[in-house]
């Protein structure tokens, strides 16, 4: 057996706790005293943090341009449906709100995926005979955002791709990237209202693909799926054994000429993991309460990735425990009058924005089915001094003072996206300005001459 010696560093009958060194060969071990410690400060961020990137933050931030000082602005470019206060949420709601506040019980930790007794109100509220649901397959989170974020966390490892749609939701890339997951991005069609270009969509499936994001309704098209082509949508993802992450916080968000289909409705052998929350519904996306619903009825999943979520949902203390206290009040007691209203608001916004600007030569807007938003596609040939989208949204701030956000930030060029949460006679105004941001920079392209003479 080799020898070893203890020594100790110091003086006085302190020595032998000051500095204490263990050699197992004999020699001391003093002579390789500060090897590999650092001669100096150097701290630098996570790769996680490096490759962390918000398209929409980095667009925006890097547009230098000041609104017309002559003009208030308007912004559309906001998807927070509280911003004006034209859109407030029922008093039904801040009623369960107070009530779980004063009742005092609701102050402590909760588990991390949601109170047992919250998670039975979800699944109460959402299943149907189609897609049953129990209080073991939901899990509470902090917003919609954080059940996107755990759903891409346990389904896919770095290396591996997810399936997303262009135009889509920044958030996806966003999350996705940062964990060392590839995008892969499937063409929605505006000419078919945002369906989905399905071979396209096929032909990037590999063995490595993870899941396969939809959203539905969709932000940024306001567009939703009919029942037909969410069939095929499955039809796709069984073919290829492709799960399932659909994104449906828009969910019956949907105007009076169209129908929401929830997609796990559908399914008997695609696994799905649908995430959703209170935010655009219930009209308050500060209150940050999320859900995933597990759809599995094939057990697919396993008693895996359901262990997964439960896992990665403790890397925070869950979300809000007021609000959650707070649910079974909001889910049963909101009066449908609240939901028709928001939703008669949103549609006769809709069609405001979309008369006003089909009729200005160079647009092309996209009519929506629902959520919150529509898509106006630009006809670039006919405005020839802008290099793209962002230099004509960049140009209206400047000088008309609305504010649209580029279809750059959703992968999609020469469009730009158009909230309509806003009161009527701001998106009046708001379509005003851009008409004459349009005539003043409108030229006809060549061969366009009956366009010209409209």
């Amino acid at each position: 057996m080799d020898p070893y010696v203890i020594q100790t560093n110091g003086s006085s009958s302190l020595s032998s706790v000051l500095d204490v060194h263990v050699s197992l060969s004999g020699k001391s071990s003093m002579s390789g005293k500060g090897k590999g410690r650092k001669a100096r400060w150097s701290v630098k961020p996570s790769e996680m943090s490096r490759n962390t990137f918000n398209p929409i933050r980095a667009i925006v931030d890097s547009m230098k341009v000041k609104p017309n000082p002559d003009k208030t602005m308007i912004t559309l470019s906001i998807g927070d449906p509280t911003v004006f206060g034209n859109l407030p949420t029922d008093p039904e709601i801040i009623q369960a709100m107070k009530d779980a506040l004063d009742s005092g019980k609701c102050n402590g930790y909760a588990p991390s995926i949601g109170f047992l007794s919250s998670r039975e109100q979800i699944a109460s509220y959402y299943s149907c005979p189609e897609a049953p649901l129990e209080a073991k397959d939901v899990i509470l989170t902090s917003g919609c955002s954080q059940a996107i974020e755990l759903c891409l966390s346990v389904l896919a490892n770095p290396g591996q791709n997810i399936l997303v749609p262009r135009p889509g939701f920044a958030l996806y890339r966003t999350l996705a990237e940062s964990i060392g997951i590839e995008i892969k991005l499937y063409n929605l069609l505006p000419e078919k209202s945002w369906e989905i270009d399905l071979k396209q969509l096929e032909s990037l499936i590999d063995e490595k693909t993870a899941c396969l994001i939809i959203n539905n309704p969709s932000n940024p098209c306001g567009s939703v799926f009919n029942k037909s082509h969410l069939q095929k949508i499955l039809a796709v993802a069984a073919r290829h054994y492709v799960p399932i992450l659909a994104d449906e916080i828009y969910r019956d968000m949907v105007f009076s000429d169209s129908k929401f289909v929830p997609l796990a409705t559908l399914s008997s052998n695609v696994p799905i993991l649908s995430c959703g929350g209170l935010a655009k519904r219930w009209l308050v996306p500060g209150w940050r309460l999320g859900w995933i619903l597990i759809h599995d009825q094939n057990d697919i999943f396993g008693n895996e990735i359901r262990d997964g979520l439960v896992k990665l949902s403790q890397r925070i203390l869950g979300p809000c425990t007021i609000v959650q206290g707070a649910l079974k009040g909001i889910l049963n007691s909101t009066p449908q009058e609240f939901y028709q209203n928001t939703m008669s608001f949103l549609k006769s916004s809709a069609d405001l924005c979309y008369g006003a600007l089909a009729a200005i030569p160079g647009l092309r807007p996209v009519r929506p089915s629902g959520a919150m938003y529509l898509m106006v596609g630009i006809e670039m040939e006919n405005f020839p001094e802008f290099e793209d989208d962002v230099e004509f949204t960049e140009q209206l701030i400047a000088e008309q003072s609305v504010h649209c956000l580029p279809g750059k930030c959703f992968e999609y060029r020469n469009f730009f996206r158009v909230v309509i949460t806003v009161p009527e006679v701001m998106m009046l105004e708001a379509c005003s300005r851009i008409q004459e941001f349009c005539e003043q920079h409108y030229h006809c392209a060549e061969g366009s001459q009956e366009e010209c003479d409209k």
